[in-house]
Formats: structure tokens, sequence, C-alpha cells
């Protein structure tokens, strides 16, 4: 290979890790200008937005953190490798969210109560800087082609759309204004925060507990390994997902001591069924030929 294509090469790998420096700068620069705005115009939905996007900024940190941190391979510390490291982002961004998502609604209520003067004129004017600035976030990742650039893609578009939420209230407020229409936005976009964030904070609690994966029926697996004929019995019957993508399974299977030496076509055969429910890459396969070794998990020496 010649050193320009070499160079080439590596711009390509660094180009993921470019466009989500760019999106974090532009997204965690401008939620801290949100906060600052948002107390000088008086308004809790210029409040709520900034937590919204600083919890995004933080995903984003953690996303161009990660997509050059999970290329390590995997060594004596973390035999796994360090894919996994990227749920403790997750985990660190839905406490951000939902804490902050309260805490907003917290601020709102009294507010339909009893409604203050808030600055539209200032609303307007920096929603219409927000979609911009979003809009360009968005249209940088969509021109991305990993995963990471997809997902944050997403992330600036719902951006986009709150701030065109903003934008209307802004403008409504000029023509009546109907105060409490800012802290009912408010409490919208907290409870579509929490709507998006609890759910996603649980899941990657459960993976981080090695819970069983969304996408694997462990039941029907189960059965679908003791159903094949050199099978006889199972235990230590073990599934979980790394880091939400990949998952691994460990199993102890009963054999019939005179199908020892097909031991190779078994293991195939149990391993083509875990291929079959998204188990590909970490399959421990056990084998045991009486029911105290299949008890203990015991791998018969063969």
């Amino acid at each position: 290979m010649s050193k320009l294509d070499k160079d080439h090469n590596h711009s390509n790998q660094n180009q993921p890790k470019k466009n989500i420096k760019i999106a974090f700068f532009i997204n965690f620069i401008f939620s801290i200008s949100e906060f600052f705005f948002g107390s000088i115009f008086n308004s809790v939905s210029i409040m709520s937005d900034a937590v919204h996007d600083l919890g995004d900024s933080i995903s984003i940190g953690f996303a161009w953190f990660f997509q050059g941190y999970s290329e390590k391979k995997q060594d004596e510390r973390f035999t796994f490798g360090y894919n996994r490291f990227s749920l403790l982002g997750a985990l660190i961004t839905g406490v951000v969210l939902i804490s902050g998502s309260f805490f907003m609604i917290y601020r709102s209520v009294p507010r339909l109560i009893d409604p203050q003067p808030v600055n539209y004129s200032g609303m307007f004017w920096l929603s219409l800087v927000a979609i911009a600035l979003n809009g360009y976030a968005a249209w940088i990742l969509s021109k991305g082609t990993s995963k990471n650039e997809g997902m944050l893609n997403l992330h600036m578009l719902e951006d986009v759309l709150g701030w065109i939420g903003v934008l209307i209230v802004s403008i409504l407020m000029n023509f009546t204004e109907a105060y409490r229409l800012d802290p009912i936005l408010s409490i919208l976009i907290a409870l579509y925060i929490l709507y998006k964030t609890v759910p996603e904070f649980f899941t990657t609690m459960k993976i981080l507990l090695n819970g069983s994966p969304e996408n694997v029926n462990v039941e029907r697996l189960a059965n679908s390994i003791n159903s094949i004929p050199a099978v006889k019995d199972l235990s230590h019957f073990h599934i979980w997902s790394l880091d939400g993508e990949e998952n691994a399974l460990i199993v102890t299977v009963l054999i019939d001591p005179s199908d020892i030496d097909k031991v190779r076509e078994i293991k195939e055969e149990i391993a083509e069924v875990a291929h079959k429910s998204d188990v590909e890459n970490h399959i421990t396969i056990e084998m045991a030929t009486s029911k105290e070794e299949l008890e203990k998990g015991y791998s018969h020496n063969m």
C-alpha cells in the first residue's frame, strides 16, 4: 500500500471522530448558553431544552471518546475488550437527563399557577440561532457512516424539532402574551425526555447487571439446544450482552459417553442454533457425560 493510500485510510478512520468532535463543541457551548439566556429571558422552556441539549452533549462527548477508546484491543485487564465502557456514558447521560427533567417539571408547575412575563423576543431570536446550529451539527453527522454518527444525528434532529416548538411558542406569546405556554412547553419537553430516556436507562442497567438480552428468546434457545438429538440435558446456561450489541453464551450439555468422538459435531450444531438467536462470537460449550459432571458444569477431558 502506498503512503498516499495509507494517509487516505487514516483520514477516513479519523473522520467520524472529527465529525463527532465538532457536534460536541457546538452542542456543549450552546447548552451552557441556553442556561444563561433562559435565566435572562425568564423562560423555563429554554431551561428545559438546555437540560436536553446538555444531556445530548454529554452523550456526544462519550461517543467521541469511545469512538476511539472502543477500538482498543482486549488485554489482560479487560479480556472482553473495551466496548462495554460505552454503557457508562449512557448511564451517566441518563442520570443527567432524568434528574434534570424532574427538576424542570418542579420549576415549571408553579409557573402554570402563577404565569410570569417572558422575553418572547429573545426566545424568538435564540430559537433561530439554535435551529441553525443544531441543523448544522445534524448535517455534519448525516455525512458520516459510523453507527455513532447515525445515532447522534437523530439526537440533533430531535433538538431542531424542540427548538421549532420554542420558536412557535415565542411567536404565539408575541401576539397573545399567553405566558402559560412557556411552562407548558417546558413540561412537554421534560416529559418527552423522560419518555425517551427512562426505558434506555433501565435497558442499560439490565446490560450492566448481566441481564438476558432483549433480542434473544432465552427459553426458546434453551429448548432448541435441548432438542438436539445428541444433547440429553443442559445446565449452567448463561446468556448476557457485552455492550447491547454483542451477546455471549455459556452452557454445559449432557451427552452419552458413546458420543465422545462426536464432540466437535455436537458443538458445531449447538453453535449454529446459537447463531440463529443472535449469539455470534462469544460461545462457550462444556461437555459432561454424567449427571454429576453436569451439575458441576464439568468439561469432560477428551
